[in-house]
């Protein structure tokens, strides 16, 4: 970020200031209140402005960070050269607008090459693509130029964590907290390095760490929400979603609890619990219409099979945010395709996925974790088109991504759609095998839950 910036008064600036310090220590939460404060010194600091619509984005607060980034977007022609570079790309980034996020991202790399920012939001966004080894060259040049930010840290270790890169992922995590940077975004994802790793000691010992902490303790909650419904624990599950819901909420921050109650939703429509998913997805808009929910919303009433209201849904955002790069070319491909999936159009599903090939390894917000929608709906319409060998092939691209979809429970169900794409092909004993992996492996899992029990029935007749 540029040392100086445009503002009128000095105290603005010093509560700016002591904002960016904090921000490159402690990460967005604790940082916003000196964005805040200086806004209300300087109504007309178009950077404060920049930097809350950072703070809100990075805290999941989408509509919050499209005010923000609006405000000083409008209040640019009163900002420096360099100032305005950066407004601009994240007005981009508020908007969606990858593509003219990154073109002035590199352009600003090119103006001022020992500035880091422009190499590590570069980096953020090649990883949301699914270009990890490109997202992590910008990351390592970003942490070459300045090895003294949180937000370098982290970037650069979850570009190792996609790669699978597990012991590199770990080490830089480590130097994150030996230099005293640390904050929400690194904990979470320790917790998902620690996932990988099968370390349930050292995921408790994050989510210990996030307790009591408001705008910070509902992001640990809602991951490890995750992890209990990855191991069919679903019950368990919906507490620790109704705890990151209640936690949201006591932060005055409807929107994330809105995703969070979204994210249940789409859990439990995963898993057959229809009634539940779509109480939850009602639920969450009642709390927010925000961009990120109604997206998440949206795949979850299609996968529930509540196709009309995810019609609906889906056409909204076609409406609100054309420029969106990801919402065009993974999320509504994959809320088509899931509709379709429901009216057993399956070679209808591969077309409305073909937009989104580049993109199935990424990690597109408002997802803490890549879930390779796209792959897995894709396998899900081969399986209806009785193409075990199609099918097998695109559910095991979840088993070899585990960096990508991590605790997320697309990667679990994955071990028991192949096992059904191998009965498909013939292949008795690699079905028997998949089979009983998957059912060993939610050996601890609520009995009642719907899918749990096809698996069941499934097996039965196999033997």
């Amino acid at each position: 970020m540029p040392v100086e910036v445009t503002t009128a008064s000095l105290e603005a600036l010093k509560s700016f200031s002591l904002g960016m310090t904090t921000l490159r220590d402690r990460g967005s939460v604790p940082s916003a209140a000196f964005f805040k404060r200086a806004i209300e010194l300087d109504p007309n600091f178009p950077m404060a402005y920049a930097m809350l619509s950072v703070t809100s984005a990075n805290t999941g607060q989408a509509s919050l960070a499209m005010e923000y980034a609006s405000r000083a977007y409008d209040l640019r022609d009163h900002s420096t050269e360099v100032e305005t570079s950066v407004i601009s790309a994240l007005y981009f980034r508020a908007t969606g607008d990858i593509e003219k996020q990154m073109q002035t991202l590199q352009l600003r790399e090119a103006d001022y090459p020992r500035d880091a920012a422009p190499h590590n939001n570069l980096g953020a966004c090649e990883g949301e693509l699914g270009r990890y080894q490109d997202a992590l060259s910008e990351s390592k040049e970003a942490f070459r130029l300045d090895p003294n930010s949180m937000s370098h840290y982290t970037n650069l270790g979850v570009s190792y964590l996609r790669l699978n890169r597990l012991e590199e992922a770990k080490g830089t995590f480590n130097q994150s907290l030996a230099h005293n940077l640390d904050g929400v975004r690194l904990r979470q994802n320790i917790y998902y390095l620690a996932f990988a790793l099968g370390d349930e000691a050292e995921m408790r010992q994050q989510v210990s760490w996030a307790a009591g902490r408001p705008g910070e303790e509902d992001v640990l909650l809602s991951s490890e929400s995750d992890t209990e419904a990855y191991y069919g624990r679903l019950e368990k599950a919906r507490d620790f979603s109704r705890q990151a819901v209640e936690s949201a909420l006591r932060a005055d921050s409807k929107e994330v609890a809105a995703i969070w109650k979204a994210n249940a939703a789409l859990r439990d429509a995963e898993l057959g619990a229809t009634s539940s998913a779509r109480n939850e997805a009602k639920a969450a808009l009642g709390l927010s219409r925000g961009r990120d929910v109604i997206t998440v919303v949206a795949l979850a009433m299609a996968r529930n099979g509540d196709t009309s209201e995810a019609k609906t849904l889906a056409q909204e955002l076609r409406n609100k945010y054309p420029t969106n790069t990801l919402i065009k070319l993974y999320w509504l491909p994959s809320i088509n395709a899931a509709i379709q999936l429901k009216a057993n159009n399956s070679p209808v599903v591969l077309t409305e996925l073909e937009p989104a090939i580049a993109y199935e390894l990424g990690n597109p917000p408002p997802m803490e974790t890549g879930t390779l929608y796209p792959a897995y709906l894709r396998g899900q319409a081969f399986l209806a088109a009785h193409n075990g060998g199609a099918a097998v092939t695109e559910f095991q691209k979840l088993l070899d991504h585990r960096g990508i979809v991590l605790n997320f429970v697309t990667g679990a169900l994955a071990k028991l759609q192949i096992g059904r794409a191998y009965a498909i092909t013939g292949d008795t004993a690699k079905s028997k095998a998949a089979y009983q992996d998957f059912l060993t492996f939610w050996k601890d899992a609520d009995p009642d839950i719907p899918i749990l029990k096809e698996a069941k029935a499934e097996y039965a007749k196999q033997q």
